[in-house]
């Protein structure tokens, strides 16, 4: 990979790990979250993994973005 692609490849990971944890934001507002979270004290499992990886998707793309070759 040249770094050319590599720097398309880490924009493409910071927007897609920017969409995932805005889905996660919207979800926990959500009714099904909201119930169990007054149930459980806790998040749905959906919204945990929403967060998780778009931090991880956003970390890499970051990584990747800000890498010197």
């Amino acid at each position: 990979m040249n770094a050319q692609q590599i720097k398309l490849l880490s924009v493409v990971l910071i927007v897609l790990g920017a969409g995932l944890v805005i889905w996660g934001f919207q979800l926990s507002g959500g009714v099904a979250n909201e119930v169990a979270r007054s149930l459980t004290g806790s998040s749905t499992d959906a919204v945990i993994y929403r967060y998780i990886s778009g931090a991880v998707s956003l970390a890499a793309g970051f990584f990747l973005f800000l890498k010197k070759k």
